[in-house]
């Protein structure tokens, strides 16, 4: 019950400066509109119970459970059954980030009819998954994180030379939106239970996990991009 107090509390102070910046500017430039003003008022509540059940449910369920599935990994699993896991648990999580979902339907409602908001979606979440699965690689392998960040951007911006422009900026906004409430949470929590077992040191193994949503960033731009090459061009 704490937890979500808590959170309640945080998201009032980050929602409620907004929501009077947006009122006074309603105010003062822009013409009063009190129905549209209610309905705002409103949704900046609903925003602020809702955020704060869910962060509140991420913490108290999904972030335990990401570690405690990336311990059992590899002790039940041989590695290849952990790369592959990662691809799976990677795909999933991303088919569910809302904020994924925000965009394929921004782009809709945007008139982008080049891409549908299902293939959108799907490809972004393969996109997560591959590196997920090649992030999982590279900490059982013990590989510098370097080694594989350098020439994954590198793919990219030779690939982004071969790519209609529209898809440039929505390949970017891809990455950006993975980084969302559920699957950062959560490939955090499962790269931390993996390396922890891997190398047998829990403490040590922290600031490493956070190398797996690098990775994880990188995947849908890529997979984005690789769309346009090959389906839009």
């Amino acid at each position: 019950m704490y937890t979500v107090w808590k959170e309640m509390k945080d998201n009032v102070t980050a929602v409620l400066p907004v929501t009077i910046v947006v009122i006074i500017l309603q105010l003062i430039v822009l013409s009063v509109d009190w129905a549209g003003m209610i309905q705002f008022m409103i949704g900046a509540a609903m925003v602020i119970i809702g955020l704060g059940l869910f962060l509140a449910g991420a913490k108290i369920g999904l972030i335990p459970i990401g570690e405690d599935v990336g311990a059992i990994l590899p002790e039940k699993f041989s590695p290849a059954w952990i790369v592959v896991s990662g691809f799976v648990l990677g795909f999933v999580v991303t088919v569910a980030e809302p904020d994924v979902r925000i965009l394929a339907t921004q782009i809709e409602d945007a008139g982008a009819e080049f891409v549908s908001e299902p293939v959108l979606i799907g490809t972004i979440a393969l996109g997560v998954g591959f590196f997920v699965a090649l992030a999982f690689l590279r900490k059982l392998l013990q590989i510098p994180l370097l080694y594989m960040l350098i020439p994954s951007y590198l793919t990219v911006f030779i690939v982004s030379l071969f790519v209609p422009e529209e898809f440039i900026a929505i390949a970017f906004d891809a990455g950006g939106v993975t980084t969302g409430p559920i699957t950062v949470p959560f490939i955090i929590a499962l790269s931390v239970g993996i390396t922890a077992v891997a190398q047998g040191d829990k403490e040590g193994t922290a600031s490493d996990s956070f190398g797996l949503v690098a990775m994880a960033s990188i995947g849908p731009i890529l997979s984005v991009l690789l769309l346009g090459v090959f389906f839009y061009e």
